[in-house]
């Protein structure tokens, strides 16, 4: 029998999903942060605690979540992204050994609930218009920054067509010039490092960027999801300088007109039937021109090609 070797391939370990809420009440108006953070460190020291047990350099997942509660007294939270920026400063210094990190939140939304025509000062309820999501890479000396929004859906009840495409025996799809487009936008945008040094807006940018992507998804004329992909990718770009790059996965919503024939009915493009599964799913990369590919920030950011 021939003797086998093996070795350690890439690793990396953490906390996954520490809830945050982070109340400033400072003044009589308070202000809720709430957060599911995701805290992932790697590095060649780490070898030992897989192949020996050999704890020694690592910082318990323990120590990490109480972590990310300290800062968030201590700091405050601002933005996700900055908030992730100070705490993997952190990780990557105080205990040198890590080669990087990977972190990662989703920023759960909430908006005053009114009273009487004006806003409560301490009361509010769930946002459902997306999650904002951001992550920050530490790579060795790079710094990377992705801020991003998941589960943005979105509908346009015309102004989309989709034909031209190859039929063979298989295919029974008819063309239309006039259908539902319907997705659920997961979009992530790549930080130019420079910018990131130089300090970014980030509440105001984010903002901004999903403020031309729905404008776009909404005025463009659509002969494909792919089209309008590209369209929204484009459209952030053009008006932030501080973007690198825009990654889509957009998985298309199907509407399939309700055929009322049987019950002597017309249906002029009016009743649909919104199947769930199974869905076309559209992934793209919009990139700005001469900005080198840093494929370092998307580790361990899966959905994405």
């Amino acid at each position: 029998m021939t003797d086998t070797t093996v070795r350690l391939g890439a690793n990396q370990y953490g906390k996954a999903e520490v809830r945050l809420v982070r109340i400033t009440r400072d003044t009589p108006r308070h202000e809720i942060e709430d957060l599911t953070i995701t805290t992932q460190l790697r590095g060649a020291a780490l070898a030992d605690s897989y192949t020996a047990g050999d704890n020694a350099k690592v910082v318990a997942t323990d120590t990490q979540k109480n972590t990310v509660y300290a800062f968030a007294r201590e700091h405050g939270v601002h933005s996700p992204e900055e908030f992730l920026l100070r705490l993997g400063r952190h990780f990557t210094t105080a205990f040198d050994w890590y080669d990087g990190a990977t972190l990662s939140a989703e920023q759960h939304a909430w908006s005053r609930i009114p009273v009487d025509g004006v806003e409560h000062d301490h009361s509010f309820v769930r946002s459902g218009s997306g999650t904002r999501t951001a992550v920050v890479q530490f790579d060795g000396e790079d710094v990377h920054v992705l801020a991003g929004v998941t589960d943005l859906t979105v509908l346009k009840s015309t102004g989309s067509e989709f034909h031209g495409f190859p039929r063979d025996g298989y295919t029974t799809l008819g063309e239309t010039d006039d259908r539902i487009l319907a997705t659920s936008v997961t979009a992530r945008w790549r930080y130019l490092p420079e910018a990131v040094a130089a300090g970014i807006d980030w509440d105001a940018v984010h903002a901004g960027v999903l403020e031309r992507m729905l404008a776009t998804f909404a005025d463009l004329h659509s002969l494909a999801l792919q089209q309008t992909l590209f369209a929204m990718g484009k459209a952030a770009i053009e008006a932030f300088p501080e973007l690198a790059e825009v990654r889509f996965s957009m998985p298309n919503k199907h509407h399939f007109l309700v055929d009322l024939a049987p019950f002597g009915l017309e249906n002029p493009n009016e009743v649909f039937f919104a199947a769930d599964r199974p869905y076309g799913l559209i992934s793209g990369t919009v990139v700005r021109d001469g900005v080198a590919e840093a494929p370092g920030a998307w580790v361990s950011v899966p959905g994405f090609v």
